[in-house]
This record gives structure tokens, C-alpha cells and sequence, in this order.
């Protein structure tokens, strides 16, 4: 008999899903079915996801950490994510804006996070179906004192992940089906294999969240605007980031918060370059110069330091002035200079 075998939040784990495909003992003819969230803080994103587009039989419902990306909203998670995918990335998120926000036949009904028990599929809001930050803010409204399966009255099972349920699956009444169990937290990865309904697991590795976090941080770091930042929030990022433990990160943002300082310490050299243009060229050569806005403050007698800082308010624009006016800006040394300039 063909099954629809479901599985649960992977986020990312693909050797997991190895093993608990080997184990439920997947056929051609199965139907394969994800509640969502094929990726974020796990290792192998890329490889979950080929696996569920090049086999046959498969289907993977909406999570909300897919909508994240189609819908470019970047937390940590999601900057690894892009990272990890490279050159696939942009690819890869516009197949995920064909997927589905939901599953149903005649068996079971799969969504990623809730569903408002009373209505049918086609009719739910895509927010509460993969769980968004809205549809959590409606169903927490419209159920404040209860989760939205308790009021689920209707025979069919549902499925579903979103919520962590512990390292075993939430099952209540054959009907109710909590498939996440923290597989990227070090727990479990979990399928319901129906119309048997019978309900499968494997240990995770490790915690790979944790794992991935550390890991990133650094490679996430470097592709941040530093270039775009105003001097306010470069020194929060950097503050921000150089408490933790990894040697290599704290290096580097000492590096870039030198590279900063020095940029910064060079708007003096930047007004007195300013002052001399003015005095040097005539006005019909100063019209048609890069900086012509600075050179005539300058030549007004309204360009000083301090008005000049609040101008040069990020290191882009430093740097743009001090190669219009023939300055040469602090760089970063050869090993980061491929990375912020």
C-alpha cells in the first residue's frame, strides 16, 4: 500500500533525514511529505532541499522559515542559511515561493504551524498556516488561554510542526500530531507514516544550532554593510559582537574598529585638503569637482571638523571625499581588505 510519510521540522539536518527515511523504510511509490522548514540552523540545507526537489513523490508545505526568505526578512538564521546555499541561493528561494501552504487528501492534513479549527484548508489565512509572526500574534487573540488543536473537532488527523513538542511527538486523541521534536536543537527527528499512523524517530547528532551559530559568526560578520553603517551603529555592532567567545571574530572586529578610528581621525586632513582646493581653484573649477558642495562650505568659511563629521556621517561617504580631494584613506591590511572595501 503507498504511504504518505511525514516528517517533520529538518532544519537543515540531512544525515538525520538519511536515517529516518532508512528507517520508516521509504518506497518509490510513498508520497513524501515536509511540514516545512527545510532549513535554517542546521548544517546541510542544500542537500534536504535537492532531496526533496529531485525525488519523486514529494511535497513540502510552507514554514515560516521559508517565508522568511522569499519574503527577504534576515535574522542570524537566515544570513547562514544564504551563506550556505552560495550561488543557489536567489535560485532556490524562488522555487520556495511555489510551495504550498498546506496539504490535505484523503487521510490526514498537513499544515506547517495551526489552523483555525471550522474551516477548511483553502479558506485559512497563509499567516496562520506557517505559523508567521502575525498568525501567532491572531491565534494567541482568538485562543489566549489555549492552543488552537484543542478546539480541533473534525475526524481527520492533522499534522504539523512549528513548535518544539519535546523530544517526543505531542499525539492526542489519534488525531493531533505534533511533528517537531528539536532535531536542530540535538533532540529528535521525527515521521508519522500514514494510514497506519505510525510514528518514527532518530536521535539527532548534535545540537546543531548551537554548532552553527559559533561557527558563522564570523563569515555572517563580513557580509554586514560596515561600509553603510552611520559611525553610531558601527561601534554597537561591534561592541555587540566582540563579547563572545571566539578569538578569531573578536580579532577581526578589533581590526575593523581600528580601520574605523583611523577614518575618523583623518576628517582634519580631509578639511584642511577642502580649505586648500577652494583657495587654489577658480570658481567655474570648483562648480564641476567631485566635492564641489564641501569646497564651497569651505571657501564660505562653513567647514570645519565638527560640521564636516556630521557630513562624512558613515565610512562610504569618508572614503568617497577623501578620494575626491586626492586624500588617501586608511585601508584595512590585505588578509580583510577583499571583505569591507
Amino acid at each position: 500500500m503507498r504511504r504518505t510519510v511525514i516528517i517533520g521540522d529538518i532544519h537543515g539536518c540531512f544525515d538525520e533525514l538519511l536515517e529516518l527515511l532508512e528507517k520508516v523504510d521509504l518506497r518509490p511509490d510513498d508520497l513524501l511529505v515536509s511540514v516545512g522548514d527545510l532549513v535554517d540552523r542546521g548544517p546541510a540545507p542544500g542537500e534536504v532541499i535537492r532531496l526533496f526537489r529531485e525525488r519523486p513523490n514529494s511535497v513540502v508545505v510552507m514554514g515560516n522559515h521559508e517565508r522568511k526568505h522569499v519574503r527577504a526578512i534576515f535574522s542570524y538564521a537566515q544570513e547562514i542559511t544564504r551563506l550556505q546555499l552560495g550561488d543557489h541561493y536567489a535560485e532556490t528561494v524562488d522555487w520556495m515561493r511555489t510551495l504550498p501552504y498546506f496539504f490535505e487528501n484523503e487521510h490526514v492534513r498537513v499544515v506547517h504551524a495551526a489552523m483555525l479549527p471550522g474551516l477548511a484548508l483553502p479558506e485559512q489565512r497563509e499567516e496562520i498556516l506557517c505559523g508567521s509572526t502575525r498568525g501567532e500574534r491572531e491565534l494567541a487573540a482568538q485562543f489566549p488561554d489555549s492552543y488552537w488543536y484543542e478546539h480541533y473537532t473534525d475526524p481527520k488527523p492533522v499534522a504539523f510542526g512549528h513548535h518544539v513538542a519535546g523530544r517526543e511527538p505531542m499525539i492526542r486523541d489519534g488525531r493531533i500530531f505534533g511533528l517537531d521534536t528539536g532535531a536542530c536543537h540535538g533532540w529528535n527527528l521525527t515521521a508519522l507514516c500514514v494510514p497506519g499512523f505510525t510514528v518514527h524517530s532518530v536521535e539527532a547528532h548534535a545540537d546543531h544550532w548551537s554548532i552553527a551559530k559559533r561557527h558563522w559568526q564570523l563569515p555572517v560578520l563580513k557580509t554586514k554593510p560596515w561600509h553603510d553603517f552611520t559611525w553610531s551603529e558601527l561601534a554597537e555592532a561591534i561592541a555587540r559582537f566582540s563579547s563572545g567567545p571566539d578569538a578569531a571574530t573578536r580579532d577581526w572586529l578589533e581590526r575593523v574598529d581600528k580601520w574605523a578610528s583611523d577614518l575618523r581621525s583623518s576628517i582634519p586632513a580631509l578639511v584642511v585638503a577642502a580649505h586648500r582646493l577652494a583657495d587654489e581653484l577658480p570658481t567655474s573649477e570648483l562648480r564641476q569637482h567631485p566635492a564641489a558642495q564641501f569646497l564651497f562650505q569651505a571657501r564660505n568659511g562653513r567647514l570645519d571638523p565638527a560640521s564636516l563629521a556630521r557630513q562624512c556621517s558613515t565610512p562610504r561617504r569618508t572614503i568617497g571625499l577623501a578620494a575626491a580631494l586626492g586624500v588617501v584613506a586608511p585601508k584595512l591590511d590585505l588578509e580583510f581588505s577583499a571583505d569591507l572595501q
